[in-house]
C-alpha cells in the first residue's frame, strides 16, 4: 500500500497542473471571472495562510459550538489548541506525509485535528461517521491512515475491520473526543501537549494536506489529493482581494450545519471563515427547530446551505416563529436549485442576498460562485451558479468532438487553474481520464456560459447521483446488488425528488426461479451502506439495457422512470 507521498513520487503525472503558456486553436473560447485576477500567497502552508491575520483579532470568536454548553473559542485559543494538537500528533509518532482519518460530526475537535495535522505536514482524510464499517475501512485502507479521531459511539464500527491483517489498537490508534472506550486514547492526549514541542517541518506548497474521497465522474470512491497550494488558491479565489467574491466581514457569524467531512463545508465555510476572521457556528446535525433557535440566538449572518435546507427554510411553518433578520447572505451549493425554491426562500428572507455556487471535490472544489456575494456585488441571474472564480479558466467542450464551444452552447464544463487536485491517490489512469494533458479538469457536468458570463448547469454526463448533496456512486450499489445470490444483473439510476434532489432507484434482474421481493432487496442494501445510499425503489426487469460494448444505457432507464408508463418491462 502506497502512502500519499509515495504515490506522488511514483506518479509524476500527479504533480500540480500549471497553466499552459499557449493555447491550442480549439481553446479559443475561454471564460474568466468578471472580477480581476488577484495575487495569491500560495507558497506558504495552509495553516499559516488561514491564521495569517489572527493576531489582529485574537479575542474575536472563532468557533462557536452550537450543541451542549455552547462553548466558544477565540481565534487565539483556536490557534493555540491547533498547535498543541500538532505537538500531540508528533508525540504519538505521526510524521510528515502520514494520514489521519477524521470520523466526526461537526465539532471544534474536527477543526483542531485538521489544522493540527497541517502544522506537522500530515494529511487529513475526512470520512462520514454514519458510513458502515465496510465503507469506513475501504477508505481507511486506501488512505493508509495511521490514526482515527472519532467519538466513542463510532468505535464499535472500527473494531470490525473485516481484515485479519489489521488489528485495532496495534496497526492504527484511535482517539476519541469524549470518554475513551477500552483501547482508545482521550483527545486530551493530543490537545494538552506542549505546543513548544511541535517539530519544525518544511512543507512544500505541492504537498498533500487533505484527502477527501470522491467518485469523480464515474466509478467507485477515490482519494482526491488536495495540496496546500490548491486549497489556499481556492480560498483566496473566494475571500481575498479588494473585492472578494465571497465578502465575509469581521463581525459575521457563518452557519456551519453542513458536514465538515464534505469539501463544500470544509472549504467555503470553515477555511474561508478562518482566513477572513469570521466566526463559525458549529452544528452537529440539521434539525429545523434547533437551527432556527441558533440562528436567532447567535445572529447568524451568512448561511451556507444545500437545496433540502433551502426547502425547509422556505416552507416549514416553524420559520415564522423566529427572527432571522440577521441573515444577509445565503449561499446554496452541492446540488442544483430551482428558481421556484429560490423565490420561496427570498419571500421569507427579503433582506438576504441569495446566490449559488458550483463545485466538485477534484476542482479544489469551487468552480463558480455568484458575484452577488462580492464586496462590490454584480448582478447574476436566477438559476445561475455565478461566474467562474478568479485566477482560473473555464471552457465548455463538445463531449463528442472535444472542441471548445462559444457562449450559449451546452457542453461539458472544464476548469483549469492552480486550485485543482493534484490527482487521485494511487490511480494514475483515473487521474488521466479526469485531468487532460493541458491541465483541464473535466467535470462530467453539462452546462453553458451565457452572454453575461453566468454559468448554468443543465445536465450531467457523469453517472453520480446527488442525494441532498451527498454522492451516491451507482457502480458501488450495482456491485453490492450483483453480489446477492438471487440477482443476476442490476443497474442503479437517479430519480428526481423534491426534498432530496435525487434518490437512487434500482432495476434488478432476478435469477431464474427467484421469489425476491422489493423489500428484501432494499433491506439487503441498507445493511451495507450509509443512509443516503439506500434504495428508494426497486423495479424487477427481464434485462438491463446495454450498449454493444456492455455499458449500461442509463439514459434508457431514466427515460423509463420519466415516462408515464410503468418502468417494468
Amino acid at each position: 500500500m502506497l502512502s500519499v507521498a509515495a504515490a506522488e513520487a511514483q506518479n509524476p503525472e500527479l504533480s500540480s497542473h500549471a497553466l499552459p503558456q499557449t493555447r491550442s486553436p480549439e481553446e479559443t473560447h475561454i471564460f474568466v471571472s468578471k472580477l480581476p485576477t488577484i495575487p495569491i500567497s500560495n507558497d506558504i502552508p495552509l495553516h499559516t495562510y488561514c491564521f495569517q491575520n489572527y493576531a489582529q483579532y485574537p479575542d474575536r470568536p472563532c468557533l462557536i459550538v452550537g450543541t451542549g454548553a455552547g462553548k466558544s473559542y477565540t481565534f487565539a485559543e483556536t490557534h493555540l489548541i491547533c498547535r498543541k494538537v500538532a505537538a500531540g500528533f508528533s508525540n504519538r509518532g505521526i510524521k510528515k506525509g502520514d494520514v489521519i482519518m477524521v470520523l466526526l460530526q461537526n465539532c471544534a475537535e474536527f477543526v483542531f485535528t485538521f489544522m493540527g495535522a497541517s502544522m506537522i505536514g500530515a494529511v487529513t482524510t475526512t470520512a462520514n461517521p454514519f458510513c458502515t464499517s465496510n465503507e469506513i475501512f475501504k477508505q481507511f485502507k486506501a488512505s493508509k491512515s495511521k490514526m482515527i479521531v472519532t467519538q466513542a459511539m463510532y468505535v464499535d464500527k472500527l473494531r470490525d475491520t473485516g481484515d485479519e491483517s489489521i488489528v485495532f489498537g496495534e496497526d492504527f490508534s484511535v482517539v476519541t473526543i469524549d470518554a475513551p472506550p477500552e483501547g482508545c486514547l482521550p483527545f486530551s492526549a493530543l490537545s494538552e501537549a506542549d505546543e513548544a514541542t511541535a517539530p519544525e517541518v518544511e512543507i512544500d506548497p505541492n504537498d498533500a494536506v487533505a484527502l477527501p474521497f470522491s467518485s469523480g465522474t464515474t466509478g467507485l470512491p477515490k482519494g482526491v489529493i488536495l495540496t496546500h497550494k490548491s486549497l489556499i488558491t481556492s480560498i483566496a479565489q473566494q475571500v481575498d482581494g479588494d473585492n472578494p467574491n465571497l465578502y465575509l466581514k469581521p463581525d459575521d457569524v457563518v452557519l456551519c450545519v453542513l458536514p465538515l467531512f464534505h469539501i463544500y463545508s470544509l472549504n467555503s465555510v470553515l477555511l474561508c471563515s478562518l482566513r477572513a476572521g469570521a466566526g463559525v457556528l458549529l452544528m452537529q446535525k440539521f434539525e429545523i427547530g434547533s437551527l432556527l433557535e441558533l440562528i436567532q440566538r447567535h445572529r447568524v449572518s451568512v448561511a451556507a446551505v444545500v437545496p433540502p435546507l433551502v426547502l425547509a427554510l422556505a416552507k416549514n411553518p416553524l420559520v415564522d416563529n423566529f427572527d432571522l433578520s440577521s441573515i444577509r447572505m445565503v449561499l446554496s451549493g452541492a446540488a442544483p436549485l430551482g428558481k421556484e425554491l429560490e423565490t420561496a426562500l427570498l419571500s421569507r428572507l427579503p433582506q438576504a442576498v441569495f446566490g449559488q455556487g458550483y463545485g466538485m471535490t477534484e476542482a479544489g472544489p469551487v468552480l463558480s460562485m455568484s458575484p452577488s456575494f462580492a464586496k462590490q456585488p454584480l448582478p447574476t441571474k436566477s438559476g445561475s451558479c455565478g461566474n467562474v472564480v478568479r485566477n482560473a479558466e473555464l471552457k465548455v467542450v463538445d463531449p463528442d468532438t472535444g472542441c471548445s464551444l462559444p457562449r450559449n452552447q451546452p457542453g461539458e464544463i472544464c476548469i483549469r487553474g492552480p486550485q485543482i487536485m493534484k490527482g487521485y491517490l494511487n490511480d494514475a489512469e483515473a487521474t488521466a481520464r479526469t485531468v487532460d494533458v493541458d491541465g483541464w479538469l473535466h467535470t462530467g457536468d453539462i452546462g453553458y456560459v451565457d452572454d453575461d458570463d453566468d454559468v448554468f448547469i443543465v445536465d450531467r454526463v457523469k453517472e453520480l447521483i446527488k442525494f441532498k448533496g451527498f454522492q451516491v456512486p451507482p457502480a458501488e450499489l450495482e456491485a453490492l446488488l450483483i453480489s446477492h445470490p438471487q440477482i443476476s444483473d442490476a443497474a442503479v439510476v437517479p430519480q428526481k425528488d423534491e426534498a432530496a434532489g435525487e434518490v437512487p432507484v434500482a432495476f434488478v434482474v432476478p435469477s431464474n426461479g427467484s421469489e425476491l421481493t422489493e423489500e428484501a432487496v432494499k433491506e439487503f442494501i441498507s445493511k451495507q451502506v450509509v443512509f443516503y445510499k439506500r434504495l428508494h425503489k426497486v423495479y424487477f426487469v427481464h434485462a438491463i439495457p446495454k450498449s454493444p460494448a456492455g455499458k449500461i444505457l442509463r439514459k434508457d432507464l431514466r427515460a423509463k422512470l420519466a415516462s408515464a408508463a410503468s418502468p417494468t418491462s
